[in-house]
């Protein structure tokens, strides 16, 4: 921790109506790449989570007050801010999540880029007017703030995550709560007191860290002052938390697991290709929900793709996340690297060959090699389950028709990918992938201006561009009558 130059951003208390908030009790936060104790977080619960919510609900009347421009002005100084502090808020990262620093300070930048972006997108919270079915009535149509929003976040993208939220419920005139993945908290933590710094009144952004995940998730979920919920992270958790927010109506938005395909044609650039493959699989050690999980390669491509794809994973470097040099980080524990070597073992028991890797890393129990199997089947658990790590399964395919129903075939739909130069092949393919991003000759689809979501189990609502802000306001419609009189 000594490599970070602002030492005010490590903070190790929970941040509640603009004051810093101790406990009795500790916990401890660590370092994936070496298992080295980071420092000790005080360990909130239910009382701080209800005062969060408390000083919230207490803040919300002034701030949705604000104009959309005061509003704007102080989250473009926390813009700013994020961008001064861009390589200590990559440092924080890495040290408690593990992914290469490049990456972390590629993921300080994009968080950045959604509070700048909806800085500027909540001046443009537009109404309507509707012709009335009568002379002597008016209709209008106003937005307005949910009110106040919970969220739980990830430890994947321990800064976009809250960013992307946080950024669209603040603009849009809410307050916000949010519980950061316990893993992974200081990245949240120095984000509030960059929001302290840059005039964010209190109550209006709070961070509240504790190890209490079920009795935290109950109040973020039921209480009735908070009128919006948001998540990011499993299906299963996902759906515990949607019954949860049923109790109280609250509007909910939620970002889960993903499958994604990433299909190759015949047609498409072999090279543009892999280099898509690589950014999408391995990108955080292959632990991001709209991560590469199934490559499908048409026949005709396939040997030619294998090795070039082969060669490529070949050449990546495994180390801690501060050394330069470094593409692939440790994951976030070693019991998700029994998880997917698990996965493997299973899958190569059913007939999967082990191309490359296959296998724990020597660079300690928490890193994974890069690997790459071939012969897989759409039924063996390496297609089937998310595999949140390095693991590339190819998988063969004939025809247009063939490979749609198997890319199709899961429960969950957030993001796919493709790749032809066939155009109208990429209007067939596209409006066919059961899934609410596509990718098309491009791996890295995510941007502020884009709306970011899923569909089928893979959640509801969208983060990012103008249909994001809609997710944090209600429509109010007024009926203006007896104006002839």
């Amino acid at each position: 921790m000594q490599q970070i130059k602002d030492n005010q951003l490590l903070k190790t208390f929970s941040y509640i109506d603009g004051s810093w908030h101790s406990s009795e009790s500790f916990f401890n936060v660590s370092n994936p790449a070496t298992g080295e104790v980071l420092t000790q977080v005080c360990n909130a619960g239910i009382a701080e989570t209800e005062l969060a919510v408390k000083a919230a609900k207490n803040a919300l009347k002034k701030w949705s007050a604000k104009s959309a421009n005061e509003r704007g002005t102080l989250m473009r100084n926390w813009f700013n801010l994020m961008i001064q502090h861009q390589d200590d808020l990559a440092r924080i990262l890495t040290l408690e999540q593990g992914k290469p620093f490049a990456e972390a300070k590629g993921e300080i930048g994009y968080g950045a880029a959604f509070v700048e972006w909806f800085a500027e997108e909540g001046k443009r919270v537009y109404g309507d007017t509707i012709p009335a079915p009568s002379g002597d009535k008016r209709i209008v149509v106003v937005k307005q703030p949910v009110g106040v929003v919970a969220s739980i976040t990830p430890w994947n993208f321990p800064n976009a995550m809250i960013a992307r939220k946080a950024a669209a419920a603040l603009a849009a005139g809410c307050t916000f709560v949010v519980r950061p993945a316990t893993l992974t908290p200081l990245s949240a933590l120095a984000m509030a007191e960059l929001a302290e710094r840059a005039g964010i009144p209190a109550g209006v952004f709070n961070v509240v860290v504790g190890e209490d995940a079920a009795g935290m998730g109950k109040v973020l979920t039921q209480h009735p002052d908070i009128a919006k919920f948001t998540f990011t992270g499993s299906t299963a958790i996902g759906k515990l938390l949607i019954e949860q927010c049923a109790s109280t109506v609250k509007k909910v938005s939620m970002e889960l697991g993903g499958n994604a395909p990433f299909i190759v044609f015949d047609d498409a650039d072999i090279d543009a290709a892999v280099e898509g493959a690589m950014a999408s699989k391995y990108r955080n050690a292959g632990q991001t929900c709209v991560c590469t999980n199934r490559i499908f390669v048409q026949n005709g491509v396939l040997e030619e793709f294998t090795e070039k794809f082969k060669t490529a994973v070949a050449s990546l470097t495994i180390g801690d996340g501060m050394t330069d040099g470094v593409q692939i980080g440790p994951m976030i524990s070693s019991n998700a690297v029994d998880g997917v070597d698990k996965l493997v073992t299973d899958s190569v028991a059913l007939g999967a060959k082990v191309l490359l890797g296959g296998q724990r890393d020597s660079a300690g129990n928490t890193f994974y090699q890069p690997t790459v199997l071939t012969n897989v089947s759409n039924d063996m658990p390496i297609a089937r389950d998310e595999i949140f790590g390095p693991v590339s399964p190819i998988i063969a395919f004939d025809d247009e028709d063939q490979v749609l129903e198997m890319a199709n075939d899961c429960e969950v739909g957030l993001a796919a990918y493709f790749y032809s130069r066939d155009i109208g092949r990429v209007w067939r393919v596209a409006e066919g992938l059961e899934y609410g991003m596509v990718g098309i000759n491009e791996a890295m689809i995510s941007n502020a201006a884009a709306p970011f979501g899923g569909i089928k189990q893979s959640g509801s609502g969208r983060e990012g561009s103008k249909y994001g802000l809609d997710d944090y306001l209600e429509i109010k419609y007024l009926c203006m009558g007896g104006l002839n009189k």
